[in-house]
Parts: C-alpha cells; structure tokens; sequence
C-alpha cells in the first residue's frame, strides 16, 4: 500500500505518475526537486498532500497540472501521455483538463466575481454569452448567486477563494489541483472553503488533489500522500 487511505475511493484510475524526477540547475549546483515519484490518483477520490517545505510538493503540483515539465518520467491523463503532446494541444489539455485553485486567489480586481469565472472560459473559446451562464451558474454552486456583480474587492477571503474554486471549475476539468487553498484564510473560513469542496467532491465527483500542512483537514480526505526530500514517504521511502 503506497499511502494513506482514510476513506472510499474511485477505482477507475485518472491520473498516473511513472518515474517522475525533476532536475534544477543553480549556477553550477544541479538541485533535484523530485526523485522517481510513482503516483496513481482515482476518478473521485480526494487525495491531500503533506510534508514539510522543499519536500517536492508544489513542484509535484505543477508537473501534474502540466504547469512544468519533469526532467524524466510520465505523466498519463486517462489514457493520455500529457508531455508527448505538442505545446498547442499541451495548452488545450491544461485548459480543458486541469483546474487551478492557490493559495492567493489572483482574481482581477476591475472585473466583478462573474466577469473573473466567465474570462477563465472565454479564454477556452467559448463565446461570452455561454461563458456568462456558465459563470452564474457556478457561483451559484458555491453560493454566490448574489455576490456575482460585486468586485474582489468587495468580497470577504473566502467568497474570493469560492470564486476562485468557481472560475477552477468553468472549463468542467476532470482534475482540480489546490495548493494551500484555505492557507491564507482564517480557521472558520478556510473550513467552509474546504467543506464546499467535500461537498463538490462527493455530489459532482470531482477529484481533487490538494495540498495542505492543515493535519485536521488532511485526514478528511480519501487518502493522505506524505512526501519527504522530493519522494512519496511513509515512514520509508516508496517513490522508487
């Protein structure tokens, strides 16, 4: 068994990790930020990783997410090889695929909290009158039907960080990454955020990996993948 579980899962495989390493060069030092991480996430499931920092873990997140590109290994989505694609379908996959939700929710200050969802989508292509449904209809989901005219600015952390996991979600992804998403949120608010993502979870289905140093939150979630110096670690390395 590679990692903790503390609840159901999927079984029908999303995600597949083979190998993966990645390499830094600093001035003449060569850092290696993951070493041979072999990971499978499930259709579904709701998997939190932990560890302290430098173990690998937001690198980890953006090799899965396609924000970077490991220096050896594979990534497969569903049945595809994410890096054997080109960049302009390697774009689309990002796009279409993949859901982004930090810790700082980098909404648009001059846009209202509709606008900032609805720009996610038409940026996909899609055409501004959709986009606005779609958009209205997500902050409805998070419940935020009547803060969608209102301005960042004009929302509390969390309504922006619901608007953020909104906006995550207009493309429809079959994977949404959260680095730290409650981290920057008060106790009380970053359990709601991350209550309405159990609850996306569990009635849409929607697979989440997210990372997290919140111990409480963690032991939520369907499994817990601890990491230590840029490896899966539990209580021995299992990355190789």
């Amino acid at each position: 068994m590679e990692q903790e579980t503390t609840g159901e899962v999927g079984v029908a495989e999303l995600l597949r990790l083979e190998g993966l390493t990645r390499r830094y060069s600093m001035g003449q030092r060569e850092i290696t930020a993951l070493k041979e991480v072999n990971l499978t996430i499930l259709k579904g499931e709701m998997a939190g990783i932990m560890g302290a920092s430098g173990a690998g873990k937001s690198t980890l997140l953006h090799l899965m997410g396609a924000l970077d590109k490991p220096s050896s290994g594979r990534i497969i989505f569903d049945g595809t090889d994410v890096f054997a694609l080109d960049d302009k379908k390697l774009a689309a996959f990002r796009s279409r695929k993949i859901g982004f939700v930090f810790q700082f929710h980098h909404l648009l200050s001059e846009f209202t909290a509709e606008e900032n969802v609805a720009l996610a989508s038409m940026i996909s292509g899609q055409n501004r009158r959709d986009a606005i449904n779609r958009a209205g209809e997500l902050l409805a989901l998070v419940g935020l039907s009547n803060r969608r005219d209102h301005r960042p600015g004009k929302l509390s952390g969390g309504e922006q960080q619901r608007v953020a996991i909104a906006r995550a979600l207009v493309n429809g992804p079959g994977l949404l990454l959260a680095d730290e998403p409650t981290g920057n949120l008060d106790t009380a608010t970053g359990d709601e955020v991350f209550a309405l993502m159990q609850r996306l979870n569990r009635e849409k289905g929607q697979t989440f990996v997210i990372v997290t140093h919140n111990q409480s939150l963690a032991e939520k979630m369907s499994r817990i993948v601890r990491m230590k110096d840029g490896m899966i670690y539990n209580g021995d390395f299992i990355s190789q």
